[in-house]
């Protein structure tokens, strides 16, 4: 509902048939408090908005407001408060399929994927033309591996709504274009006409078309795509490249071998937990899929928790701090002799990893370098700010690599399985063995059989692990080496 339409029902629901001052008063103050926060909202200043909404509130109780509040509560990641919004809304009023639609973007974030599905199927009863329910419907769809649904839920957004260029990037995610196929034309037209009118609809439109060329094999023109939508999402990032390659240099310099030797042995014995660490778009979801289809291990995903505990305290205890990160795994699922953390970036902390939990199970992700950053620089990611520049993304793996180079000479020999993309692709069962044997786990021909694993995959290969293992990623950079010298320029040679 846009700002217009949001003032008119508003005025609908202020009983304007009241004509005592006081409540004439009122009126005017909700419509001008209105006005005011979604001014605030619009402008990303999401704290004023938030107060301005519960103020509004204090006068009235309208159903409009409790869903903007909720929005802005999302955004700020305070998601119990904002599905406690949600579910005020529709008290109110119960057919509001966006309220609906928006408590399920809720609880999808918060891994309640049954009852995210659910709201979106709710929202789509109430109301069959609302585009937004089926495009989140379709997201969940395609991260529990039910790809075909997921395209059907998506195709009818578009039909609904043929100009947002969110829900062709969804698609593109999801099937392989063909010339001149009729969404392919959409996009081309939609390119030409300038119909995305935001920054944001923009880059879903330059990677949507980016990826329908790449499909037809027109390469150069999927670069420029590709290179547009990335100069545009960079502009919208916050990236300080001096911070990140400063804070990987201190890294490097504090786990050294007399900083690792001195505290060696004082973590938590849990052998629970594997972390499979790396650069994005290295393979990581993969190896994290063939691991989840033994019976024994549970894939929990990209997990922020590691992180946040380490940076909780200043200086906890090396076996504390490993105890409250396992009872946080733990909960993902308890009955599961061994859990997957996949999240990439914890190669920051490998070195803090042995330390805290020196039974811990370490694979590290390693893909040809070029192929690697090929790939971030052709996924639209918003959490990776370092992959929108050529240039910089050469820099950050280079930062990487000579981390990663530091682990290998200051951590115990053979302490991380190295699992070779390439290698995985040309020979799965010696690979997905020897993945298994590492983790202390006897072998399950299930894990040859990955792509049938019903399970959630969030990350942007989703739609890639419901497939057999196949070769075309492998050399994917030769179609675009004419482009890549900023990039090839700052690799490391010896990667």
């Amino acid at each position: 509902m846009g700002q217009t339409q949001v003032s008119e029902f508003i005025r609908t629901q202020l009983n304007p048939s009241a004509v005592t001052p006081t409540r004439c008063l009122i009126n005017n103050t909700i419509l001008a408090l209105s006005a005011e926060a979604f001014a605030c909202h619009s402008d990303g200043k999401l704290t004023q908005a938030i107060a301005l909404y519960e103020r509004i509130l204090s006068f009235k109780n309208l159903p409009v407001i409790h869903n903007n509040l909720g929005q802005a509560l999302t955004e700020i990641g305070d998601l119990n408060g904002a599905a406690a919004e949600f579910s005020q809304a529709l008290t109110l009023r119960p057919d509001d399929a966006e309220a609906l639609t928006n408590w399920g973007v809720v609880l999808h974030k918060l891994d309640h994927r049954v009852e995210a599905e659910l709201k979106f199927r709710e929202a789509i009863a109430v109301n069959p033309q609302f585009a937004h329910a089926y495009y989140n419907l379709a997201i969940v769809l395609k991260e529990t591996g039910r790809i075909r649904e997921a395209r059907r839920a998506v195709q009818q957004a578009i039909r609904l709504a043929p100009r947002n260029t969110i829900y062709y990037e969804l698609l593109a995610e999801m099937r392989r274009f063909k010339a001149g196929d009729r969404y392919m034309l959409a996009l081309q037209n939609l390119s030409d006409s300038d119909a995305a009118p935001n920054a944001m609809e923009r880059i879903n439109l330059h990677f949507a078309l980016a990826k329908a060329y790449e499909d037809t094999h027109q390469f150069k023109l999927a670069f420029v795509q590709f290179l547009a939508g990335n100069r545009l999402q960079r502009g919208q990032t916050d990236y300080d490249e001096a911070a990140t390659l400063g804070r990987i240099e201190r890294i490097r310099n504090k786990f050294n071998s007399d900083f690792m030797q001195a505290r060696a042995g004082c973590g938590n014995p849990s052998s629970l937990p594997i972390f499979i660490i790396g650069m994005p778009r290295s393979g990581t979801t993969l190896i994290e899929q063939i691991l989840a289809s033994h019976p024994a291990i549970f894939g929990a995903g990209e997990l922020k928790t590691f992180a946040q505990i380490a940076n909780a305290e200043l200086n906890p205890a090396l076996s504390e701090l490993g105890g409250r990160y396992v009872a946080e795994l733990r909960a993902h699922a308890p009955h599961a002799s061994r859990i997957v953390d996949k999240m990439p970036a914890n190669f920051l902390l490998a070195g803090l990893i042995h330390l805290v939990l020196p039974n811990a199970t370490i694979i590290h992700a390693v893909r040809n370098p070029i192929d690697t950053c090929v790939s971030c620089f052709t996924t639209h990611f918003v959490d990776q700010p370092f992959t929108h520049d050529l240039a910089e993304l050469g820099r950050y793996y280079h930062g990487y690599h000579a981390l990663m180079t530091h682990w290998r000479g200051v951590l115990p020999p053979q302490r991380f399985l190295e699992v070779r993309y390439e290698e995985l692709i040309d020979d799965l069962e010696t690979v997905a063995r020897r993945m298994v044997i590492h983790c202390g786990l006897p072998w399950d021909m299930r894990c040859l059989e990955f792509y049938r694993t019903n399970r959630m995959v969030r990350t942007a290969s989703a739609s890639q692990v419901r497939q057999p293992i196949y070769r075309s990623s492998v050399g994917r950079w030769r179609q675009y080496e004419a482009h890549l010298g900023p990039l090839l320029t700052e690799l490391p040679s010896a990667a």
